[in-house]
């Protein structure tokens, strides 16, 4: 096919959602229909409009088909046959994180879809949009890419379904699977295929991941790493902690060799990453012509959208390698970062915008204080395996200067039209104590009130298997907060998040967390439920019982029951959590804290709210009950996702 170069269309318009709007603008087809899992919101933190817009740049003309009815293929023909190919995301976030909470109910909402309302998208949405994709189209490539298809390129654990599934190029039949970002990717796989190459011969690119025929030879030598077999790591749970080692020593672009998996007679190849983006590629993508509003068609708010809507992002990746984090996975840990001026251009289009309140609600990222953060030896970082640059210890190698940051963040609350700069992303404790200059700016000029951080927990050992930092380093962070908040002469405080149930941690590592917060005088409202993520090196921990790096074994709580003590324990001073709190305590032998001292937990008797709030304590109910209270049998209390589900809720497994 001919590549034809078309000049992009004014920012006023967004990309095409509709046959209408396609005609409107004098195309007779479209050369990549872009399938999301998300409403869609022309804005560069929504991945389909910066892949959107960079293909545009390129001169290809792109249609965005958002959160289309799965149950056939007829959505996916509305723009007519596409000229190069399917483009697949199931969207911002895995859409099993997305559809339920950690005990693996349906949630209530979407932040991604209009009006917040949930069933806009199946489960597992890459598999269905791909095999709709062929369905509608012979012959047209089907590549799919995102979180979810990077997160699940190889056989992995889906805590789901709670089983070992297949790589997600055998169950959806992409024909490539492209993981991590995706801007040059996605722009060579269009220029490629204009020029006429096929898509098998896409097969040498650097990030995708493809199947191989059962009659095809895989590649072989130095430069390939075989995996233990889907079969073998369903069976076998060592094989399963062998192949997360291997997988995870083989993430440093700079050095990392070709992944092979068998998959009964067939196997998955997965190409080494994709060299890290340079700053003035990031500046192209964030320069781009964005609307920065949702299409024009929807008529209800996108929650996601309202949250980030004044928002910009510095940069991208981590090297913290916290090992229930997926951003290493999919971003990398090297970071790339946007030049100062490039920020401060996106600064000044969001103070030209009437609507523009005059507050930026985040200048952040990953992680808010790696801005500019890197290696200071380029020939060490080639051959470098090591996972985190900042655990056990801060490599020496480390840049940790914050001044670029520093000097940014004044330059951005200066900006004529901007009122205040907050810094809302998470922030890198460690890090951040090294430069108390930082902690000062931040302090002095970017919380509003309270400042989040992550210390996660207290225990050493649960620490340890985090990849996070000691405790002392959130107990000199937050005296030092302290003291710049009051020089500052400002009330300011810290909201510190912690993590149920992570590996590592058991009752009594809870219950260690649990005196910690008494005493210190902290009442965390939101917690996060350890989630086991697709390809982490904690769902391996999660799964197996070991720490694939070490070999260590690591206690996990594994059953809903013990999941609940330890959230309640971390939330022991409410009342519906009182019965928790005391089965947790008498099971570890810890009656001591039980009682109306200043170390006590709980009293001895149940305050009135949590009798009147029985649902946690453990009462078998009659086999011959009835429906519960607002179900009617056969019906379920809300809607599901999948159109076979008799239930709103999944039967827990246990």
């Amino acid at each position: 096919m001919e590549s034809v170069k078309r000049q992009p269309h004014p920012a006023a318009l967004p990309l095409p959602m509709s046959r209408a709007e396609m005609d409107a603008r004098g195309w007779d087809a479209v050369d990549v229909v872009f399938v999301t899992g998300d409403a869609y919101v022309d804005h560069p933190s929504f991945a389909m409009a910066m892949l959107g817009r960079v293909l545009e740049a390129e001169g290809f003309r792109v249609a965005i088909l958002a959160q289309p009815d799965w149950h056939s293929c007829e959505p996916w023909r509305q723009f007519g046959r596409p000229r190069l190919f399917f483009a697949v995301s199931a969207g911002n976030m895995d859409s099993m994180l997305n559809h339920y909470t950690a005990n693996r109910k349906v949630r209530n909402d979407d932040a991604y879809s209009p009006g917040g309302r949930i069933g806009l998208r199946p489960d597992r949405a890459t598999l269905p949009y791909c095999h709709r994709a062929r369905e509608a189209y012979k012959g047209v490539p089907v590549v799919t890419g995102g979180v979810e298809a990077s997160l699940r390129r190889l056989a992995h654990y889906d805590y789901w379904s709670d089983t070992v599934r297949k790589s997600i190029v055998m169950d959806s039949k992409a024909d490539l699977v492209v993981y991590g970002m995706g801007e040059d990717a996605i722009v060579e796989i269009a220029r490629r295929l204009a020029g006429g190459e096929t898509v098998r011969d896409l097969r040498d690119m650097r990030g995708v991941a493809y199947a191989l025929g059962r009659s095809e030879p895989g590649p072989a030598g130095t430069g390939v790493v075989e995996l233990p077999s889907y079969e073998q790591i369903r069976s076998d749970k060592n094989a399963f902690v062998e192949a997360t080692r291997r997988f995870h020593l083989e993430t440093n672009p700079h050095n990392a060799r070709t992944l092979v998996q068998r998959h009964g007679d067939q196997a998955v190849v997965v190409t080494p990453p994709r060299l890290p983006v340079t700053t003035a590629d990031m500046d192209r993508y964030y320069d781009l012509p964005y609307t920065r509003r949702p299409h024009p068609s929807y008529t209800e708010p996108i929650p996601a959208y309202e949250m980030i809507k004044d928002s910009i992002t510095l940069m991208r990746g981590c090297f913290g390698g916290c090992t229930f984090c997926s951003i290493t996975a999919h971003q990398g840990r090297i970071i790339q970062s946007r030049s100062r001026e490039s920020v401060l251009r996106e600064v000044r289009t969001m103070t030209a915008d009437p609507a523009f309140s005059g507050v930026i609600s985040d200048l952040g990222g990953p992680t808010a204080n790696m801005y500019r953060m890197c290696c200071s030896r380029p020939e060490v970082e080639k051959v470098c395996k090591r996972l985190s640059c900042v655990h056990p210890t801060i490599c020496k190698l480390l840049n940790t200067d914050h001044g670029e940051l520093i000097r940014l963040m004044r330059e951005a609350r200066r900006q004529k039209g901007v009122r205040k700069v907050f810094v809302a992303s998470g922030i890198r404790m460690d890090l951040a104590e090294r430069s108390p200059e930082y902690v000062r700016e931040l302090a002095e000029h970017h919380v509003g009130g309270q400042l989040s951080v992550a210390p996660e927990h207290v225990d050493e050992r649960t620490l340890d298997a985090m990849k996070k930092p000691a405790h002392e380093t959130f107990e000199r962070f937050a005296e030092r907060f302290r003291r710049e908040s009051e020089r500052a002469g400002k009330p300011q405080y810290l909201v510190p998040y912690f993590i149920a149930s992570h590996p590592g941690s058991d009752l009594r590592a809870a219950i260690e967390l649990a005196v910690y917060l008494k005493k210190a005088g902290y009442k965390p409202e939101q917690i996060q439920d350890f989630i086991p993520a697709p390809m982490d090196i904690a769902t391996c921990m999660y799964y197996t019982g070991v720490d694939p790096m070490t070999g260590r074994t690591v206690p996990v709580a594994r059953h809903l029951r013990e999941r609940k003590l330890h959230r309640g324990l971390i939330q022991f001073f409410k009342p519906e959590n009182y019965f928790l709190v005391r089965e947790a305590l008498l099971q570890a032998g810890r009656g001591d804290l039980i009682g109306y001292g200043p170390d006590a937990l709980i009293p001895p008797k149940p305050p009135a709210a949590a009798a009147s709030s029985g649902r946690n304590r453990k009462r078998p109910r009659s086999r011959n009950a009835g429906p519960m209270p607002n179900q009617q049998q056969g019906k379920p209390n809300r809607p599901g996702y999948r159109p076979h589900r008799k239930t709103g809720q999944r039967r827990e497994r246990s």
